[in-house]
C-alpha cells in the first residue's frame, strides 16, 4: 500500500469499489472535495457560534467594582457589554449641567421654565404645569432623588436650548472622559434604541464626577426631598442602610432591568459598584452591597486572583444591548415592575417570589466589625431636603417650608398573599378580635366602627352587627352572621338575632312613651275666630 497518498476508500460508492484498485480517478476525487467543503463549513459554523456565544452574556446581568482613586478593577462580569442605561443616564445629565455651571454658562440660581416637551415626559416626574419656573439647583435635586424625567428635560433645554443639542453635548463629553461605548439621545434614560452605555462606562463616569466635582457631591447622596407636604425618599436604598454608602443613582426600564451605580467609603477608601440587569430593585441593592463588601474585606488569597487592570483599559465588546423586557416585565410577574417596588412591604420580585427573601438576605449579611453588625440595616428616619418652584428662597423661607407638616404616607393596596393571611387569621379567631387589636377602629367583619378604641375595647359602635348593645364586651366584638335574602313573611316569623335584640331593647322605651302620652290631659281645640264683617 502506497503510504505517500491517502486512501479514500472510506468514501467510495459501491460501484467505484467494484471497479477495483486500478481506478484512481473520478468518484474518489469528488468525494474528497465534498468532504473538504463540509469540513470547512463545519469549522466556519463553529467559529461563528463561538463568536456569538462570547458576545452574549452568560446571564442577563452585568457588574463591575472599581477603586475610585486608582481606577483599579476589583471584580467584573460582562462589564464591557453594551447596556441600556435607563435613569442612570441622569448621572451624565448631572455631569453636563455641572460642567456648564463651571464654565459660567448658567448658575444654580438660574430659572428655567417647564416646556410642553418637559411636561409631556412619562413618569416618574414632578408633573409641573407648563410655564412653571424652577432653579437649576432645585431641578438637580428633584432629578437625582425622585428621578424626575421632566426636570431632566428642563435642564437639557435650559442649558443647551434643546434636548437634541444637550444629548450631543452629553455624548461628546462622555467620549472625552473615555466612555467609548456610550451614546445618548435623551437626558433622562427613557427607552430609546440609540441610548447605550456599559457598566465600564458608568464606572468611568462615577470616577469623573467624584474627581471633577467634589464640591458638588451633595447632589448624589441626598436621602430625601420635601416639596410642600410631599416627602420622597431616594430610590437608592443603600443610603442610610449600608455602612459608608454615599451615592449615586438608580435606573429602571423593562429592556434594561434594574440598574444601580453605588459608591461607599470606609477608612478613606472609596469604591464604585455598578450593577445592571438585576431582576428587581431589592436584588440590585443586594448585589451592590455584596460587591462593595467584598471590596472592603481584605482577602488573604487576593494575590492569587489575576489582575484585571484599570477600568479604562477594559476592551469594549461590539454587540447589541440585550433586551430584558420579557424577563423583567413579562407575564410571569404578578404585578408590574417599578422603580420603587421594594418600598411595598408585600411586594414581589421579578421571579414571582416574595421580596422577604431579599430582606432576609440583606439582614443576614455581616460587616467586618467585631460586633458583627448587619450589613444592611432597616431604613430609618431621614431629614428631607426642601425643594420648591420659583426663584431662590431665603434661609428663613426655606426653614418655614421645612416646618410644613408632611402628608400621611400612602399605604399601598395589600397583596393577595396578605389578604389570604388575614382571612385565615379571622377564621382561626372565630371572627373575633383579641384585646389590643381593636384600636384600629375596626370590628371583626373588617368594617370601621364609629368609635375609637380605649384599652382594647371599642365604644359607641353602631348596632349593625358589630356589637349587640352598642359596645364590645371583654375587648371582643360579636361575630356577625352572614345575611341571606328572605321574604317579608319569613322575616316577620323568624327575624335575625340582631333585630330581636334591638326590638327587645326598644320595647321598654316604647311602653314608657305611651304611658307618658296617656297621662297627659287631652288638649281642647281653640274656638274658631269670628267671621270678618
Amino acid at each position: 500500500m502506497n503510504l505517500s497518498r491517502p486512501s479514500f476508500r472510506l468514501w467510495l460508492s459501491p460501484e467505484t469499489a467494484a471497479a477495483g484498485p486500478e481506478q484512481r480517478s473520478g468518484p474518489r476525487h469528488v468525494y474528497h472535495l465534498q468532504f473538504s467543503r463540509t469540513l470547512k463549513l463545519a469549522v466556519a459554523f463553529a467559529l461563528l457560534l463561538t463568536a456569538g456565544l462570547s458576545a452574549t452574556p452568560a446571564r442577563a446581568e452585568a457588574f463591575i467594582l472599581v477603586e475610585a482613586d486608582s481606577g483599579k478593577v476589583l471584580r467584573a462580569e460582562n462589564a464591557t457589554y453594551p447596556w441600556y442605561p435607563a435613569s442612570v443616564t441622569k448621572l451624565m445629565t448631572l455631569y453636563t449641567t455641572l460642567q456648564a455651571i463651571k464654565q459660567g454658562r448658567v448658575t444654580f440660581d438660574t430659572l428655567f421654565s417647564v416646556s410642553h416637551t418637559a411636561m409631556a415626559q412619562s413618569p416618574t416626574k414632578m408633573g409641573f404645569a407648563i410655564g412653571t419656573q424652577v432653579t437649576v439647583d432645585n431641578a438637580l435635586k428633584m432629578m437625582m432623588v425622585k428621578s424626575a424625567n421632566d426636570m431632566a428635560v428642563l435642564l437639557a433645554e435650559g442649558v443647551d436650548g434643546s434636548v437634541e443639542n444637550f444629548a450631543e453635548d452629553m455624548t461628546r463629553t462622555a467620549h472625552r472622559l473615555g466612555m467609548t461605548e456610550s451614546n445618548f439621545v435623551n437626558p433622562n434614560g427613557l427607552p430609546a434604541d440609540e441610548q447605550i452605555t456599559s457598566p465600564r462606562d458608568m464606572a468611568i463616569l462615577a470616577r469623573a464626577l467624584i474627581h471633577d466635582f467634589p464640591e458638588y457631591n451633595f447632589y448624589w447622596h441626598i436621602p430625601a426631598i420635601k416639596f410642600g407636604r410631599r416627602v420622597v425618599r431616594n430610590y437608592n436604598t443603600l443610603l442610610g442602610r449600608y455602612p459608608g454608602a454615599d451615592g449615586m443613582k438608580t435606573g429602571f426600564i423593562c429592556a434594561a432591568g434594574f440598574n444601580l451605580v453605588a459608591t461607599a467609603t470606609r477608612n478613606g477608601r472609596q469604591l464604585i459598584a455598578v450593577v445592571m440587569g438585576a431582576p428587581s430593585s431589592a436584588a440590585r441593592a443586594v448585589k451592590a452591597a455584596e460587591l462593595l463588601e467584598g471590596g472592603f474585606v481584605q482577602n488573604p488569597l487576593s494575590w492569587l486572583t489575576p489582575a484585571l487592570g484599570s477600568v479604562n483599559e477594559l476592551t469594549p465588546i461590539s454587540a447589541a444591548p440585550p433586551n430584558l423586557h420579557d424577563e423583567v416585565c413579562g407575564k410571569h410577574r404578578k404585578k408590574p415592575a417599578a422603580e420603587d417596588e421594594d418600598e411595598d412591604a408585600g411586594g414581589e420580585n421579578a421571579n414571582g417570589d416574595n421580596s422577604g427573601a431579599f430582606s432576609a438576605l440583606l439582614s443576614s449579611l455581616r460587616a467586618p466589625t467585631p460586633k458583627g453588625a448587619a450589613l444592611l440595616s432597616d431604613a430609618g428616619a431621614v431629614t428631607p431636603v426642601v425643594v420648591y418652584t420659583g426663584p431662590t428662597r431665603t434661609p428663613d423661607e426655606i426653614a418655614r417650608l421645612a416646618t410644613i407638616e408632611p402628608a400621611a404616607p400612602h399605604h399601598k393596596k395589600k397583596s393577595a398573599t396578605q389578604r389570604i393571611a388575614k382571612h385565615t387569621d379571622e377564621k382561626a379567631t372565630g371572627g373575633k378580635e383579641t384585646e389590643g387589636n381593636a384600636s384600629d377602629g375596626k370590628t371583626s367583619d373588617g368594617k370601621a366602627s364609629d368609635g375609637k378604641a380605649s384599652d382594647g375595647k371599642a365604644t359607641d359602635s353602631k348596632s349593625d352587627g358589630k356589637a349587640t348593645d352598642g359596645k364590645a364586651t371583654d375587648g371582643k366584638a360579636s361575630a356577625k352572621k352572614p345575611w341571606t335574602p328572605m321574604s317579608s313573611s319569613a322575616l316577620a316569623a323568624s327575624p335575625p338575632s340582631e333585630l330581636q335584640a334591638k326590638a327587645a331593647a326598644d320595647a321598654p322605651k316604647k311602653k314608657a312613651h305611651k304611658a307618658k302620652l296617656a297621662a297627659k290631659p287631652p288638649v281642647k281645640p281653640a274656638p274658631a275666630p269670628a267671621a270678618a264683617q
